[in-house]
């Protein structure tokens, strides 16, 4: 532990094995001090949020993903398809509160490719021009541009013409392949994700990270996902956040595993701070998390918390989260100042618009 602490505050890389240990046999308030060195290294006292809506078109859904409370098939009972002007008309009414992202994401609809979506893109932007666009995943981007019958390349070529503006970090869960086949086997693979993402990176659009952990991973699944994050992000230097994603226990095929604790969700967060070190940010997305944990996390190395959200997303909802996916700007700032922690306002790409004392 002392050669750990060393090299943290030396700046020093610590390798995969340091990782382990630290899962393994570091204090909680000792991983906090390490993971909060670190953020405020970088940030100082800055904690991010923006205000946005999310936009799940359809949960509808070709794959059958154990962990997933949310996917249903066509026609199923709780399915839902929105046409673009349903999408149009909750953009409208959140843009008036001042919104500046648009995130969509959602089912992998076994109809839907590219071009409808781009022409979703086209209508969003052409009505809301100054909106962000973060949008699909790297398992909804596979599936639409090769139903398209086009490269990766050129799907996402044409999607940036359309008004993609960045990715989003869904689709990940676990890279380990032998845990992969047991929770979402029809999945793409860890290697056709990182795939996608490096090419987006590679042709002007940024995109973001998550793991799914909490389920039937070990540590060193969790270490060798975030050490395949950290080679891309060398190389491209693409990725703007790593979103830790804690598995949700009801309402699908694994909840009899249960749920860990919010140590162990702090733990996760102070690590993935401590780990990835060439990240800009850690997310902790406050509708999976909660109110309460989302604050605790602001002492483990986390800088961001997502934003207003509007109450305009199920997916955790559906896997039993019980908190209302709303916030207001003003609960946002309280929750950040309550911690002794500065607020500060920011559009997708982390750029400051406006910091609250």
């Amino acid at each position: 532990m002392n050669e750990i602490e060393k090299k943290v505050f030396s700046g020093i890389r610590i390798s995969e094995e340091d990782a382990i240990l630290l899962y393994e046999k570091a204090e909680l308030g000792f991983l906090g001090i390490l993971a909060n060195f670190i953020k405020n290294k970088k940030h100082n006292k800055d904690v991010f949020y923006n205000k946005n809506i999310h936009i799940e078109p359809t949960n509808i859904c070709i794959y059958n993903c154990k962990f997933c409370s949310y996917q249903r098939k066509i026609n199923q009972n709780g399915s839902w398809e929105f046409s673009h002007n349903e999408i149009l008309k909750k953009i409208s009414k959140e843009i008036k509160k001042g919104i500046t992202e648009v995130h969509i994401v959602g089912g992998v609809h076994p109809s839907r490719d590219l071009f409808y979506y781009g022409e979703l893109l086209q209508k969003i932007k052409n009505n809301f021009p100054k909106i962000h666009i973060k949008a699909f995943t790297a398992v909804e981007l596979d599936f639409m541009i090769k139903k398209s019958n086009l490269s990766i390349e050129e799907g996402l070529k044409k999607l940036k013409n359309f008004g993609l503006d960045s990715i989003p970090g869904g689709g990940a869960e676990i890279f380990n392949e032998n845990i992969r086949n047991k929770i979402c086997k029809e999945k793409i693979d860890s290697k056709r994700w990182l795939e996608i993402h490096k090419i987006a990176h590679q042709i002007g659009i940024p995109s973001n990270a998550t793991m799914l952990y909490g389920h039937i991973e070990s540590y060193k699944d969790r270490i060798e996902h975030m050490n395949k994050l950290r080679i891309l992000q060398d190389e491209t230097n693409g990725f703007n956040v790593f979103i830790p994603l804690k598995y949700k226990k009801e309402n699908n095929f694994l909840s009899k595993i249960g749920e860990v604790n919010i140590i162990e969700d702090l733990k996760n967060y102070a690590i993935s701070r401590i780990f990835l070190d060439n990240f800009p940010h850690i997310k902790a997305y406050w509708v999976m998390m909660g109110k309460q944990t989302t604050q605790l996390s602001l002492s483990f190395g986390v800088d961001d918390i997502d934003g207003t959200i509007e109450d305009s997303t199920k997916i955790y909802s559906m896997a039993g989260q019980k908190e209302k996916a709303v916030m207001t700007e003003n609960e946002l700032i309280n929750l950040i100042k309550n911690t002794k922690q500065k607020a500060v306002e920011r559009d997708s790409l982390y750029k400051k618009i406006n910091c609250k004392n």
